[in-house]
């Protein structure tokens, strides 16, 4: 099979790539760029564990061909934070224990992230968790996801409001 040249900006970081047509953006990551914090759960887009931002949007990489997305912005798990200086999203899924084993936290994270960008969250703890319905948590730490997405937007709202006075 021929390699195709991609080029994907990933984290902020432009990679130029030959990849096999074939390979999934979920692989790419893992396996060609040791971003590893995208987790591999059901390979069928079913679990959300593999969520990732794609152009500012949250999409399954394991459902996604790498070289679809040619051209793309992409935000992965290792990316979100600041250096050492936590996102907003990810100090509050620490502060509400808004997972147990860690293993759908960075799908969770990433999923909450597009959540909030897209203003589909809301205050309605029901409209969370139908928004995050493609992310599973088998631990079912859903209680403090859910009050995990309501404290970040509160704080990402309010960095806003000091940015814009």
């Amino acid at each position: 099979m021929t390699s195709l040249p991609i080029t994907l900006t990933i984290n902020g970081h432009r990679h130029e790539l030959e990849v096999d047509p074939r390979v999934t953006l979920l692989d790419l990551l893992r396996e060609r760029l040791d971003l590893t914090g995208t987790k591999k759960g059901c390979d069928r887009g079913q679990c959300g564990a593999c969520t990732v931002l794609v152009d500012g949007k949250r999409i399954n990489s394991c459902l996604a061909l790498a070289v679809s997305h040619d051209g793309a912005q992409v935000l992965t798990i290792e990316g979100v934070a600041h250096g050492e200086e936590l996102h907003p999203v990810q100090a509050a899924f620490i502060a509400h224990d808004g997972f147990q084993c860690g293993f759908c936290t960075p799908g969770q994270i990433m999923s909450t992230l597009g959540l909030i960008a897209e203003g589909q969250a809301g205050d309605d703890p029901e409209r969370i968790r139908e928004g995050l319905s493609g992310n599973i948590c088998r631990c079912a730490a859903y209680g403090g996801i859910v009050e995990a997405v309501l404290e970040a937007q509160q704080q990402l709202a309010k960095a806003d409001r000091r940015t814009a006075a």
